[in-house]
């Protein structure tokens, strides 16, 4: 395994509270639509930690982006995370699980309370999302350090930074200035949908490796049909990916377009599906794979972590996956 190119992370510094649901009564008392992922303000947040206390519940670092980096980090790459948190437990535990996992984390400290993401998981396996951004919001452009960004050579992003497009135009810029590639997750299409003049300008300018969604890549292109939503994404950056759930993932670089099948196994949780898949393909552009191969490598981690509740798995799930990373760069 290669330990030489290293990633660094921006994202949204979120703890996930996962919580299992007995039934779904409690999402119709919170007044959460089943499957939805709802910001809520500080009380609310409160008032379904307090309502969900007898459930069994798991606390892990969480955000889309600190996801792929763990992802990564679990795989032997030297990574790097940049947030926000706040003078609290929870950004205390953000801090030390990032370490714990091999992580540098390079966080700026608020007065605000830390954010947290409470998952409430149905039987059915589906996730409702009650999300307080809290500090991690608050990340900002005078943040950044060019400092922060020397010595690394990929730059993952999640969309769901884009809504600040002070930070995010600095940090691809800064990015770019150390000589980074660039990847980004659109991560929801709402966002998309809301900053897409922006967003498509950024990508032109900065961005090398795009992933999205059928949700997220029909927001940034007004296409329908998956495989012409990843031509014209193709058009804009250097690697499109466009995920399709149950069908695969189709990825395009230079006039080739790859199709990646899925493993199948037995979803419980989908929490940190394309966070994962993103630290694969990463990993395996890293290790000099083919782009199918590397699609192969997101695939593989993508179908490990739904077969467990929560983005994080344990080590002996990673061994198996490590013996399985090591037979696709063999």
């Amino acid at each position: 395994m290669s330990t030489v190119k290293k990633v660094l992370g921006l994202g949204n510094a979120l703890v996930d509270i996962m919580t299992q649901l007995e039934d779904e009564s409690l999402l119709q008392d919170f007044d959460l639509p089943k499957g939805s992922m709802q910001l809520v303000d500080k009380s609310k947040s409160n008032q379904v930690i307090e309502g969900t206390k007898h459930l069994k519940t798991s606390l892990a670092a969480g955000g889309s982006a600190a996801n792929a980096i763990n992802g990564l980090a679990k795989l032997g790459v030297d990574c790097g995370f940049i947030g926000k948190i706040g003078p609290d437990e929870m950004g205390k535990f953000f801090s030390d699980d990032m370490k714990s996992s091999g992580i540098q984390p390079l966080l700026i400290q608020s007065e605000t309370e830390s954010g947290r993401a409470v998952a409430l998981v149905s039987p059915d396996s589906e996730r409702t999302f009650a999300t307080y951004l809290g500090a991690s919001v608050e990340l900002s452009d005078v943040d950044l350090k060019p400092e922060d960004f020397f010595g690394y050579d990929y730059l993952h992003i999640e969309g769901y930074l884009v809504q600040n497009h002070a930070l995010i135009e600095k940090a691809l810029k800064l990015a770019k200035d150390a000589g980074l590639q660039v990847s980004l997750d659109l991560a929801s299409y709402n966002v998309v949908e809301d900053n897409l003049a922006f967003l498509q300008d950024m990508c032109k300018k900065y961005v090398d490796i795009l992933f999205a969604n059928e949700e997220e890549a029909r927001a940034f292109t007004g296409e329908e049909d998956p495989e012409k939503a990843l031509e014209i994404m193709a058009e804009t950056v250097d690697i499109a990916i466009v995920k399709v759930g149950k069908n695969g993932s189709y990825i395009k670089k230079d006039g080739i377009k790859y199709r990646i099948g899925i493993i199948p196994v037995v979803s419980r949780d989908t929490t940190g599906a394309g966070d994962l898949y993103a630290s694969g393909f990463i990993y395996g552009l890293m290790n000099g794979l083919s782009l199918d191969k590397a699609g192969d490598m997101g695939a593989l981690l993508a179908a490990n972590v739904i077969e467990v509740i929560g983005a994080k798995m344990d080590e002996k799930r990673w061994t198996k996956i490590l013996e399985d990373v090591n037979r696709i760069l063999a």
